[in-house]
């Protein structure tokens, strides 16, 4: 589309910007409540529900406090919740056994969260790091990231968490054909209704920081995820891990890290025109929250920051800031 201006005076670009009812009249995008989903993060591990240190604001929550959680979301109009568990850092394995647990902490804050808040969205994530005594998101045998035995693992995860009433299931892992099996696993189990969110170009990088912080998994992670995380340099390489991933069954697709990555999301939604979201990372709140507090800039690049996902194409964005957007939306 070529767009038609003719010369100044005729067009004067700035009468459109005159007044707020004009301003409004003309606005191309818009960031609504229903365009959240808010992560937390839930632990059952004494001591441990406080605020995370390199996220202000954000806190590690008992399965009563996700709960309330959802209460709050449900009043602000929030229509789904992303559940991260923090686990006891001395009951992890290199087999990740308690991941497919029905009674770990994830599948008790999914089944408490339906029982008290049933219309709210549970969407949980798929992958093996709270749990692996490595801190990858996969099983590791002699430094190896294993994909086959992974996802075999994954589908195990994602049966026990559909059965505890998950809506939603993110797979976060980046093993190649996880979609796929998953897909065919949750099918065969009779939960042929449980939609998968993938994350499907979610790339290696530095942006991770406080998230690790929270789940515990700084400290245990031994070397990087670059092996199956993408590069930062690719563009290309999105294209095709989203492809795959809506062949293989994903519902709605994920671009990982979110502002960095703009040009990401936007490519993915003109290609593919599939429900695409974008995920607002721990580093990316850290920032944003600490120039707040600091007074460097207003809060109001909370909702700004939001808006920018949404005129890349996305339809939505997982972001800590949620509850706070959603305030300021309602005014």
């Amino acid at each position: 589309m070529t767009p038609i201006v003719p010369p100044f005076p005729a067009a004067r670009l700035r009468r459109l910007r005159r007044t707020a009812a004009l301003r409004d009249l003309v606005q191309e995008h818009r960031l609504d409540v229903k365009n959240l989903i808010w992560p937390i993060f839930v632990t059952d591990v004494a001591g441990a529900d406080v605020e995370v240190s390199s996220m202000p604001g954000v806190r590690r929550r008992t399965v009563e406090g996700a709960v309330r959680a959802a209460e709050e979301a449900a009043r602000l109009g929030i229509p789904a919740l992303c559940l991260f568990p923090y686990t006891d850092p001395a009951t992890r394995t290199e087999g990740c056994e308690a991941a497919w647990s029905p009674e770990n902490i994830a599948n008790r804050a999914i089944r408490a969260i339906k029982a008290a808040v049933p219309g709210i969205a549970v969407m949980t994530d798929i992958a093996l790091d709270p749990y692996n005594a490595n801190g990858h998101d996969g099983l590791v045998r002699d430094g190896v990231i294993l994909n086959d035995e992974t996802v075999e693992a994954l589908v195990r995860m994602a049966i026990v968490q559909a059965e505890a009433g998950a809506d939603i299931l993110g797979p976060s892992d980046m093993m190649d054909g996880r979609i796929g099996a998953l897909r065919r696993a949750l099918e065969a189990a009779g939960h042929r209704d449980v939609a998968i969110l993938s994350y499907a170009a979610k790339y290696a990088s530095a942006f991770y920081g406080p998230f690790r912080n929270a789940v515990g998994a700084s400290g245990k992670l031994v070397g990087d995820k670059k092996t199956y995380q993408m590069n930062p340099g690719n563009a290309d390489e999105a294209l095709r891990c989203v492809a795959r991933d809506l062949a293989e069954g994903a519902d709605m697709v994920m671009v990982k890290p979110g502002m960095p990555y703009l040009d990401i999301a936007r490519s993915v939604k003109e290609a593919f025109g599939a429900p695409t979201y974008a995920y607002q990372v721990s580093g990316e709140y850290a920032m944003l929250k600490a120039a707040v507090m600091n007074g460097w800039v207003k809060d109001e690049v909370i909702l700004e920051s939001l808006l920018a996902f949404r005129r890349a194409g996305c339809d939505g964005v997982l972001s800590y800031f949620a509850p706070e957007a959603a305030r300021a939306l309602a005014g």
